[in-house]
């Protein structure tokens, strides 16, 4: 039988075939490293999402919840077109791409319409 050793200290573990770890600190420091990494993985990804989404909120100001702008009103604000967090296709087969509660669906190269649910 082939021995088995720890996933963080590589001690010799014994006892059940499934035992992955030595112990409960070094259990506790696997999931703390994985955790540490999809922190940092996501923190780039959310900090972009916020940005976008009070880009949407200053553009669409206090008026009601629609608002059309020219595109280059988002393009001067460095808007990341390519993160949302959902979609959503109406009956007319336009796509409106949201930030939770705030969207946007393009109706043309030059213009885009703002909403806010």
């Amino acid at each position: 039988m082939q021995q088995r050793h720890c996933k963080i200290c590589q001690k010799i573990l014994k006892g059940r075939r499934d035992k992955i770890f030595c112990s409960t600190s070094c259990k506790n420091e696997y999931h703390s490293n994985i955790l540490r990494e999809a922190t940092a993985a996501t923190a780039q990804i959310d900090k972009i999402l916020h940005r976008n989404r009070h880009i949407l909120l200053e553009l669409l100001g206090n008026d009601g919840n629609k608002r059309r702008i020219h595109r280059s009103e988002l393009d001067k604000k460095k808007f990341n077109y390519q993160y949302h967090t959902h979609l959503y296709v109406n009956s007319n087969e336009k796509t409106y791409y949201y930030i939770y509660e705030m969207g946007w669906m393009e109706f043309s190269n030059q213009e885009v319409l703002i909403v806010k649910c």
